[in-house]
């Protein structure tokens, strides 16, 4: 077994729990360092600095996030797409104090380098490319309202889900999270 892996998957699964309950600013090595059963010096060994660390962070998660994304069955109608999609951020709640690792660093981009801001951005602009395809995909089916075009209804669309596992995670509920969606489908009975 490599233990030299095994720890860094540990200090890399620790780090991005810890930015999702608390941010960039809310956890140090030390935290780590206690979290892994490690010295800090170990995890320096393996990410030199805070920024390095985050970065492969936000890189793991991104991948991670867009791996499910892009599994979710091409030949689905648009609306099924969408719960399943919805379905993605209730399982990043988790038991409702995690927000979107991504989301929740976004918050803290004016202490961030360059590096991790483009990363976070391409992880949002991801995620809203695959929606305005769905939504267009929606409005086509007749299974989703799509007000003006997809890719900006896309953008409020993911502006919306991020800001619902805020609340969600504000007043200890998912059903914020489950608001997004309902708002877009299309009943049966306007079909």
């Amino acid at each position: 077994m490599d233990t030299t892996s095994t720890v860094r998957e540990q200090i890399l699964d620790h780090a991005i729990t810890l930015i999702m309950l608390r941010g960039y600013n809310g956890f140090s090595y030390r935290d780590l360092s206690a979290l892994v059963g490690v010295k800090t010096s170990s995890i320096h060994y393996y990410f030199p600095s805070k920024d390095d660390l985050v970065l492969e962070a936000v890189n793991e998660y991104s991948s991670e996030v867009l791996n499910t994304v892009k599994a979710i069955d091409a030949a689905l109608p648009a609306d099924a797409k969408l719960s399943k999609y919805t379905k993605l951020f209730g399982r990043t709640l988790g038991d409702g104090n995690q927000i979107c690792l991504c989301g929740m660093l976004a918050a803290d981009i004016e202490s961030l380098p360059d590096n991790i801001r483009h990363s976070i951005q391409a992880f949002f602009k991801a995620n809203e490319s695959w929606l305005a395809k769905v939504l267009a995909q929606g409005a086509q089916e007749r299974t989703l309202t799509v007000n003006g075009k997809p890719e900006n209804a896309a953008r409020a669309l993911f502006a919306a889900y991020q800001g619902s596992v805020l609340t969600s995670r504000l007043f200890k509920t998912k059903a914020r999270l489950e608001d997004i969606e309902a708002t877009l489908k299309v009943s049966a009975i306007k079909r």
